[in-house]
């Protein structure tokens, strides 16, 4: 399920730049019996959702600890390569020992060829968006990254949904995209009372300006990067603040984006964090900063 494919649309129309050949994906039924979803290319990396990763053990970290019980996290749609997997139970193990990693995978051949990578705590699946899970546990986390980019943006609704019927209470969706290096990466935050924040995390170093990360923008989004929508103004308003704090420079990228993100909560945005995830290159923002217009601020 994961890619990333360049399908991003000319602003103000209703074609598309660069598509790659890969045919239009449709989100069937929730109540099919069959794996919910489509094959897509599967594209990944070692490291690359490393920034997500570090989110999950850090601020969010407290959602494996809370559960009596060993808290499972999914990884849906983790691609041609289960890495992606490896490296997140690795990671979240540091949080909590005990902790479950569940791969899930539309395609069954890529399944079968992650099973030799299966270890206590760590084991892989087919499915979709239905996330099949033995005996019906609910998970904690789901992280989904870079799945829905190949899909319509209308169908992202009905993805969220799906994925949310399935949390555990108080559990969390992550619907992100990154590069193919994960040096750009954004996602947003979704539970059952839907989507909450969005996170971008940046490398700084070579950093010409925020809105770089534009082209990662998760597809509820990525469509939106014009004027008139939210997300266009906190992207403006960020290179802006970025520009002001320009004299910061000589000190470094990481002092100049720790004061960039000052100003931002300076000037009234909605930033839920602080200088320890600044510092990183992140900053986030309540969803209600970037919501798609005509949408309520939290579906």
């Amino acid at each position: 399920m994961q890619a990333t494919p360049a399908d991003r649309r000319a602003p103000g129309t209703g074609g598309t730049v660069g598509r790659s050949p890969v045919p239009a994906h449709t989100l069937p039924s929730v109540a099919s019996q069959r794996p919910v979803g489509t094959i897509t290319r599967g594209t990944t990396n070692p490291n690359r959702l490393r920034r997500v990763d570090r989110w999950l053990a850090g601020p969010q970290g407290w959602r494996l600890r809370r559960p009596a019980t060993a808290p499972v996290v999914v990884d849906l749609g983790y691609g041609a390569s289960p890495v992606t997997a490896v490296e997140l139970h690795h990671r979240l193990r540091r949080v909590r020992a005990d902790v479950r990693v569940v791969g899930i995978e539309i395609d069954p051949a890529r399944v079968r060829a992650a099973l030799p990578l299966q270890r206590d705590g760590l084991t892989f699946e087919v499915g979709g968006f239905e996330v099949p899970l033995a005996g019906g546990t609910a998970p904690a986390v789901v992280r989904a990254f870079n799945v829905l980019r190949q899909y319509d943006e209308g169908e992202v609704g009905q993805a969220w949904q799906a994925v949310c019927a399935r949390l555990a209470p108080g559990g969390l969706l992550v619907d992100g995209t990154c590069d193919e290096l994960g040096r750009r990466s954004t996602w947003v935050a979704v539970t059952a009372d839907g989507p909450r924040s969005l996170t971008l995390s940046l490398r700084l170093a070579g950093l010409q300006r925020p809105s770089e990360v534009a082209e990662r923008l998760p597809k509820a989004l990525i469509h939106r990067n014009v004027p008139g929508e939210r997300v266009h103004g906190f992207l403006t308003a960020l290179d802006a603040a970025w520009a002001r704090q320009a004299p910061h420079a000589s000190y470094g990228a990481r002092q100049r984006f720790l004061a960039t993100a000052a100003t931002m909560r300076g000037d009234g945005w909605p930033v839920l964090d602080g200088p320890r995830r600044w510092r990183l290159g992140e900053l986030t923002v309540d969803w209600s900063a970037v919501a798609p217009a005509g949408q309520a601020s939290r579906a």
